[in-house]
């Protein structure tokens, strides 16, 4: 049936019309649909039934069947009028039944206050031509209700407070003008609930305070027109929630307060235009929520307040627009931003999250990680691949830096490496100095583990030479002067290897047949040991007053000791004027 036209005409013969159920009409409706130049679109013969006839049956208590008929001027508000009941009694309606079928109406198809009893409802391909369609408060009580591929050309449709039991709802491939469409505290059941493909034309959706049961529910390759999509206080429970593919118009669209169930969310390849996105302390269960490669548009993008502790959410490869981007205080088990384009201003100030995943991002601005008003908890944190044209905004002893990153389990000490090094740049670039050497040192750390993992792995014999050689500059760089970054640390050293040797020098002359020559051989033990002390130092640092020398293998040691001072001196020297000159 044809939905795209500008007028249409209905012109009533009075000839019998047998529908292909062999149902038999007194008067057939001729129906021709035109364009907006008056051409005919769309030509079709249908049964003609009096809406009192349709009043009578119902009175009656009698099955409706309006398969390919054409129906004017519905209403069950008429109805309770004409049978003197309360604007708000229920009208049962016996085994109805509209497939294929037309509702014409100059303001209104009211099937409001209805209550359908027993075998599933259907209106499938049916066309309501003019006028706006109401069911609110309607009471689906058994079976499926199935709009399938409805046209509803006004789109204004009413289904507040409808209960559509707990057999399904189908939706699928309907076709809804421009109006409002209001589905505020409907009742849907365990069945499925079906929108997908359904284009929905311009005007506000609502579904505010709408509970959803246990079924599948697809909005899938669903099409939204302009305006706000509404689902605040929206409550689901079990069953599987798809938005794939869906096209949101330029309105807000709205998921504050939603409590979802346990089931798997999917907005994956979903297009979201100009309008704010929010889902602002909304809460999840269990389950996934995934926004794989959808495009989020450039309107501000809102998760702020949110309880996701046990939901693992993706948004791998989704690209984010020009609006500000907020996790504020919210809890995941996961967040994955995993090979996404982050353009603008991104608030990852969670309250927990297991894993953090911002490998294989693109940064162009400001991603905020720094505690404000409470603990950011995050056990694992991933920049793997990260190429960071913004800045971090991240403390490293709050953030617990080191151990997030540390913590990876399945990224090797590469890996570890570069991130480590991002963030040392980072936190030159920022300011923050102390940060960038803690950064520094445990880049150095990991990039000397991935060097000697790397070389162990292509030759193992290697293991011969590689562990020593790792294990001494472990200590002559790292431990000794956190690879230049701690004068405080190489001063400390300094004196422990002047210490170290001087007591050495003490002690071989006790040993083996060498001496000092500026040291009597029968001064007391504390001379001997205040003059060693004194030639240590003047060896150590290279002043050589030549009132002392060595005698015997006490000069091998003071060739030792002359290099090391020289060297300590230079490591002392490098770390104090990088401190000074920052």
């Amino acid at each position: 049936m044809i939905s795209d036209f500008s007028s249409y005409k209905v012109k009533i013969r009075d000839i019998e019309f047998v529908t292909p159920d062999g149902n038999s009409c007194s008067h057939t409706a001729a129906i021709s649909f035109f364009d907006k130049n008056k051409k005919e679109l769309f030509y079709i013969e249908l049964g003609y039934i009096d809406a009192n006839r349709i009043y009578d049956k119902i009175k009656l208590g009698e099955p409706v069947n309006l398969d390919n008929c054409y129906v004017e001027e519905f209403s069950l508000s008429k109805y309770r009028k004409m049978s003197n009941l309360g604007t708000e009694d229920l009208v049962v309606i016996n085994s109805f039944r509209a497939k294929n079928a037309i509702f014409d109406a100059v303001e209104v198809t009211d099937f409001s206050f209805a209550s359908f009893s027993e075998k599933s409802v259907t209106f499938q391909n049916t066309a309501f031509i003019h006028g706006g369609v109401n069911f609110a408060s309607s009471v689906f009580e058994a079976g499926k209700v199935n709009f399938n591929s409805c046209i509803f050309n006004n789109g204004n449709l009413n289904f507040s407070n409808t209960n559509f039991g707990h057999d399904g709802l189908n939706f699928k491939n309907a076709i809804i003008g421009n109006g409002f469409k209001d589905f505020q505290y409907a009742y849907f059941g365990n069945g499925d609930v079906l929108f997908a493909n359904t284009t929905f034309g311009n005007g506000d959706i609502s579904f505010i305070n709408s509970n959803f049961g246990n079924g599948e529910v697809s909005f899938k390759v669903a099409v939204f027109g302009n305006g706000k999509i509404d689902f605040h206080y929206a409550t689901f429970a079990e069953g599987d929630i798809s938005f794939e593919r869906a096209e949101f118009g330029t309105g807000r669209v709205d998921f504050r307060t939603v409590e979802f169930g346990s089931g798997k969310i999917n907005f994956n390849k979903a297009e979201f235009n100009d309008g704010d996105v929010t889902f602002d302390e909304s809460e999840m269960q269990g389950g996934k929520l995934t926004f794989k490669n959808a495009n989020l548009g450039n309107g501000d993008f809102s998760f702020q307040n949110s309880q996701y502790a046990k939901t693992d959410v993706s948004f791998e490869k989704a690209l984010f627009g020009k609006g500000i981007v907020s996790f504020y205080n919210s809890s995941f088990h996961t967040l994955s931003l995993k090979s996404c384009q982050l353009n603008n201003y991104f608030d990852l100030r969670v309250s927990e999250a297991s894993l953090l995943d911002l490998s294989d991002t693109v940064a162009r601005d400001i991603i905020d990680l720094t505690p404000h008003d409470f603990d950011v908890k995050i056990k694992v944190l991933n920049l793997s691949g990260m190429r960071l044209l913004g800045r971090l905004y991240l403390d490293w002893r709050t953030n617990n830096i080191r151990k997030v990153i540390n913590a990876q389990e399945h990224t090797t000490y590469r890996f570890k490496a570069e991130q480590f090094r991002i963030l040392k740049q980072n936190f030159n670039v920022t300011g923050k100095y102390d940060d960038e050497d803690l950064a520094y040192i445990e880049f150095k750390r990991n990039e000397s583990k991935a060097t000697l993992t790397e070389s162990i792995k292509e030759k193992k014999i290697s293991a011969i030479w590689r562990y020593p050689a790792y294990w001494f500059k472990m200590l002559i760089f790292d431990r000794m002067g956190l690879y230049a970054t701690s004068p405080m640390r190489v001063l400390v050293s300094v004196l422990v290897t002047y210490m170290a040797i001087t007591l050495i020098q003490f002690v071989l002359p006790f040993i083996f047949d060498t001496n000092i020559n500026c040291i009597p051989t029968d001064a007391s033990i504390w001379v001997k040991f205040w003059d060693t002390f004194y030639y240590s130092g003047i060896t150590y640092f290279t002043i050589g007053y030549g009132d002392c020398s060595p005698v015997g293998i006490l000069r091998q040691v003071a060739d030792m000791e002359g290099f090391v001072g020289v060297f300590m001196m230079s490591y002392f020297t490098v770390a104090f004027a990088r401190k000074v000159l920052r």
